[in-house]
């Protein structure tokens, strides 16, 4: 094997961690890597405080506090999906405070990765189906009227985390540990080689089947988890806007405001994680520099999307200028805000139940 083999393999491998900075930072400066470190327990710190908070408070209004609607168990799935992935954040926190060493076990640093992922898909799943709910509410309100069901939400929610969890499973397979200059690292092992038995990344040199993997985990990531959802929402949205420009609606465009601000924030959260693991497999033509400080930056930024949410009802639920309105009933007011039943005023029946979800939401 040749010195520039053994580099090229060596890059592959240092940069093929799918969620932790480890191998990346300790190419950097030492500066740099404990700089890196320290941000990502301070962000993951405030997203895990955030997240739990708040995803656990729009569980308990959607749960306890509201009539079941299509709109809340939209929502409800998304808070679900957040709050899951914030109640293993404590050990990433603890990950990173202990200087990269994973004292989890193998099993759970499959399952921590895997509600990394699984998140990222339910979250874009959901989005993409609340999306779809919307336009068909414009576009064919009569039968939106008819057909749209608590039921049928239910069973597109069921199939959303049913596929998420097929999408997400190469973590439980590829995800391994071992150990790397005295510390345990968790990382992502797609040659399947035996991680003890050499000194890591070793194992993995020069393998192109394990490469092929992960390209193949990485490009139907961003396929499935980014780029086709984008051209899904932003079709539904284009075709909405000009129903509505059509017919001159201009009273719809409040309701949808919440929706739209969940969809922009989730795609730039999501956004620098995918672009960076897509150079990644060209991390030869990429300064190293790129990969040792942006893939920690990336990933936390994707990490804090699981808190934005709760976060996002609160300020936009309603007019947050106005400090009349009660926590609860700000969230209340959010996740019952119903675009597809508020589309058309000729609609008594919608307009009704539009005014019937306000008053409540003023008696809360």
């Amino acid at each position: 094997m040749g010195d520039e083999d053994y580099n090229t393999s060596l890059a592959y491998d240092d940069y093929s961690d799918d969620f932790d900075p480890i191998m990346v930072l300790e190419e950097s400066s030492p500066l740099e890597g404990k700089v890196a470190r320290i941000f990502l327990v301070v962000v993951y710190s405030i997203v895990c405080f955030l997240g739990i908070l708040g995803n656990g408070l729009v569980i308990i209004i959607a749960t306890f506090k509201m009539k079941k609607t299509v709109n809340t168990i939209w929502f409800l799935n998304l808070a679900v999906a957040d709050f899951l992935f914030n109640i293993f954040l404590p050990i990433h926190i603890t990950y990173a405070a202990m200087d990269y060493h994973w004292v989890f076990g193998t099993a759970m640093c499959k399952i921590s990765n895997f509600l990394l992922i699984h998140n990222m898909y339910t979250s874009v799943f959901l989005l993409t189906v609340i999306s779809f709910d919307r336009c068909i509410s414009v576009l064919l309100p009569v039968w939106s009227q008819n057909h749209r069901s608590v039921r049928l939400a239910y069973v597109a929610c069921m199939v959303i985390w049913v596929l998420a969890f097929f999408l997400s499973s190469p973590s439980l397979v590829f995800r391994d540990t071992a150990h790397v200059h005295g510390k345990i690292s968790c990382f992502n092992n797609f040659s399947l080689s035996a991680a003890g038995s050499a000194p890591w990344p070793a194992h993995t040199r020069l393998d192109p089947v394990g490469f092929s993997r992960h390209m193949v985990v990485t490009v139907t990531r961003f396929l499935c988890g980014f780029l086709v959802p984008v051209l899904i929402i932003t079709a539904c949205y284009f075709t909405i806007v000009c129903k509505l420009r059509r017919n001159r609606l201009a009273k719809t465009k409040k309701p949808f405001k919440i929706i739209v601000t969940i969809i922009i924030t989730f795609f730039l959260c999501w956004c620098p994680y995918h672009t960076l693991y897509l150079l990644e497999l060209h991390h030869a033509a990429v300064p190293g520099s790129v990969f040792s400080l942006g893939l920690p930056l990336a990933t936390a930024i994707a990490i804090a999307n699981s808190c934005m949410n709760p976060i996002l009802y609160v300020f936009m639920g309603q007019d947050f200028r106005k400090f009349k309105v009660a926590l609860f009933s700000r969230l209340v007011n959010a996740l019952s805000e119903d675009t597809g039943h508020s589309s058309y005023p000729s609609h008594r029946s919608f307009t009704k139940m539009s005014s019937m979800n306000e008053r409540e939401t003023s008696m809360l």
